[in-house]
C-alpha cells in the first residue's frame, strides 16, 4: 500500500471537518475522492500533503508511519498536490513558478538556462509547444494556469500525485492530454488521488472511489462494480433525479444581437439570442469564448461590430454601462472577478445594485437583508449567517453568491462563463434549475461552457468557436459535431 491515512480526524474551532475518516492508494492506481462541496476532500488532501496536520489519526507512506509537518515533509516522502485554487505568483514568471525554491543553480547562482529548458521539458510533456517560460503567470488564462501547475507537480517526480479538480479550466483536447499522461503515470507505478465533481471523468480514469458526506466516510467502491447513480445517493445521501432539467423554451423576440463583433482576439462574430433562449458557446480553450462575453460586458474594447440589446444599439466601454442595461456576468474565476473575499456574503450579493437598497446614499440594512435572505433561500446557499465572509464558504456556494449578485439585478441578458466550475454534482443540479427558471421567465442566457453534456443538455443552439473565429451555429448537434468544428474539421 503507497498511503493509508487512518482514524483521520480534523476540527477548526469549534467546526469538524473530518471525523474518523479512512483513505487508501496503492500504486499505479487512480483513486476518485468524491463528495459535495465542504464535504471535506480538499481538507483530508491538505492534510496528506502537509498544509493542516490532523488532531487524530496515521498516515503511513509504503507501510511505515510517517509524520508530515510541512509541503515539505510531504516532498520529501513523494507526495505533491495540484491545488483546485491556484497558487502561481502573478508576478513571477512560469519558470521561476515551476521551479519555486528548489531552482537550478551553478556556482552558487541561479542556472537560468537550465532552468528554462526543464521547464519547456515538462511543459512540453502536457504537449504545450507555444508557451513562454519567460512570461509572467498572471497573464496567463486560467486553463493556462492550470497546465503549469500541473507541469510544475510533474516536475516534483512525485510517486503520490493530488489532482483537485485537474480539469476545471481545461478544454476537451487538453483534458484527453491530461488523461494520456495519466495512464502514463500509472504504469510508471505513481498512485493518484483524483479530486473532481465531472463524474464522465471519474468513471474514465479511476480504478476505485471512496466517498466523504459531511466529513465522515460514506464508502469506497470499485469503479467496475458501481454507477453513477450509486455513487451521487453516497454523496448526498438522497436521489438527486435527472441530472439536467427539462428544458422547455418559449422563446421571445431578439433580445440581444452581435453583428461582426472583433476585438483583438476575436473576429467576425455574428449571433442573436432571443428571450427566454439559452446560448451555448463551445471550442477549444483560448479559441475566443470567454473573449465573446467579455467584449459584449465592456471588459474588452470593441474593435469593430455592432450589439444591440431589445432592437436600440448598445455601447458599452466598461462593465458598469452594460450593467446598467441589464446584462450580468458570471466570470470564470470567482475568487479574483466575481467576489470580494474580505466581504459578506449581504455585501456581495448586492454589490451589483447597492442603490436599491439605499435612500440618500445611505444603505438600509434591513431592506437589503430581506432581498439577501431570499435569495440565499432561493439559491439554497449553506452559509450560517449572511454576515459571514463569502471567502469562508465552499467553492459551490460562493458560486452560487454570485449567481445571486446578477439576479438581483433582474438582468435582461446573462452571461456565464463555466457557471459550474469546480460546484459538486448536487450544486450544479440546483444552479442548471436556476439557469432553466431565468430563461423561462424571459432572460436571454448566453453561456460558455467546457464540459460538453453540459452545453449539449441546456442550450437551445450552440455557437462553436475555432482560432477567434465563429465556426459554425447548431440547433441540432452531437459532440461529435461540436468538437469536429471546435478543431477546424467542418469546412
Amino acid at each position: 500500500m503507497l498511503i493509508k491515512m487512518s482514524g483521520i480526524s480534523k476540527a477548526f474551532g469549534p467546526v469538524k471537518v473530518l471525523e474518523n475518516v479512512e483513505f487508501s492508494l496503492e500504486r499505479g492506481q487512480v483513486h476518485a475522492l468524491m463528495g459535495e462541496n465542504g464535504a471535506g476532500k480538499s481538507t483530508l488532501m491538505k492534510i496528506l500533503c502537509g498544509v493542516h496536520q490532523a488532531d487524530q489519526g496515521q498516515i503511513a507512506v509504503d507501510g511505515k508511519t510517517v509524520k508530515i509537518h510541512s509541503t515539505n515533509d510531504a516532498e520529501q516522502y513523494g507526495i505533491a498536490i495540484i491545488h483546485q485554487e491556484l497558487n502561481l505568483i502573478p508576478q513571477l514568471s512560469v519558470m521561476e513558478n515551476m521551479f519555486l525554491g528548489r531552482e537550478p543553480q551553478r556556482f552558487g547562482v541561479i542556472n537560468s538556462i537550465k532552468m528554462r529548458e526543464q521547464c519547456l521539458e515538462y511543459l512540453q510533456l502536457l504537449g504545450i509547444e507555444n508557451l513562454d517560460p519567460d512570461i509572467e503567470a498572471g497573464q496567463l488564462s486560467i486553463g493556462q494556469q492550470q497546465m503549469v501547475e500541473i507541469a510544475k507537480a510533474l516536475s516534483l517526480n512525485a510517486q503520490t500525485l493530488i489532482m483537485d479538480e485537474p480539469t476545471a479550466a481545461l478544454s476537451e483536447r487538453e483534458t484527453e492530454k491530461l488523461f494520456a499522461i495519466i495512464a502514463d503515470l500509472k504504469s510508471r507505478g505513481v498512485g493518484i488521488v483524483y479530486v473532481s465533481h465531472r463524474m464522465e471523468e471519474i468513471f474514465k480514469v479511476c480504478d476505485k472511489i471512496s466517498v466523504l458526506r459531511d466529513g465522515q466516510f460514506v464508502g469506497e467502491r470499485e469503479i467496475v462494480k458501481t454507477n453513477f447513480d450509486e455513487i451521487v445517493r453516497m454523496m448526498v445521501g438522497r436521489e438527486i433525479g435527472d441530472r439536467f432539467p427539462v428544458r422547455n423554451a418559449q422563446l421571445g423576440e431578439v433580445r440581444l444581437k452581435v453583428s461582426d463583433l472583433a476585438d483583438a482576439s476575436i473576429s467576425g462574430i455574428n449571433f442573436e439570442v432571443r428571450a427566454g433562449e439559452v446560448l451555448g458557446i463551445a471550442g477549444l480553450m483560448g479559441a475566443g469564448r470567454s473573449e465573446i462575453l467579455k467584449t459584449i460586458f465592456g471588459i474588452n474594447r470593441k474593435l469593430a461590430g455592432r450589439i444591440e440589446l431589445d432592437g436600440q444599439e448598445l455601447t458599452c466601454n466598461q462593465p458598469s454601462d452594460a450593467i446598467a442595461a441589464g446584462i450580468g456576468f458570471v466570470t470564470e474565476d470567482r475568487k479574483s472577478q466575481g467576489l470580494v473575499l474580505g466581504m459578506s456574503v449581504r455585501e456581495n450579493a448586492t454589490l451589483a445594485n447597492l442603490s436599491a437598497h439605499a435612500s440618500y446614499g445611505v444603505i438600509h440594512h434591513a431592506r437589503q437583508m430581506q432581498v439577501v435572505q431570499r435569495e440565499i433561500d432561493r439559491m439554497h446557499i449553506r452559509t450560517r449567517d449572511a454576515e459571514l465572509e463569502v471567502q469562508s464558504l465552499s467553492g459551490g456556494n460562493q458560486q452560487k453568491v454570485v449567481f445571486a449578485k446578477w439576479l438581483g439585478i433582474a438582468p435582461k441578458v446573462l452571461l456565464l462563463d463555466e457557471p459550474t466550475r469546480g460546484v459538486d454534482v448536487g450544486g450544479k443540479a440546483e444552479i442548471y434549475q436556476i439557469i432553466n427558471e431565468l430563461a423561462q421567465s424571459g432572460v436571454a442566457i448566453v453561456m460558455v461552457s467546457s464540459e460538453l453534456p453540459e452545453v449539449l443538455a441546456l442550450s437551445d443552439r450552440i455557437l462553436v468557436m475555432h482560432q477567434g473565429r465563429q465556426a459554425g451555429i447548431f440547433s441540432q448537434a452531437s459532440a461529435e459535431t461540436i468538437m469536429t468544428a471546435a478543431t477546424g474539421g467542418l469546412k
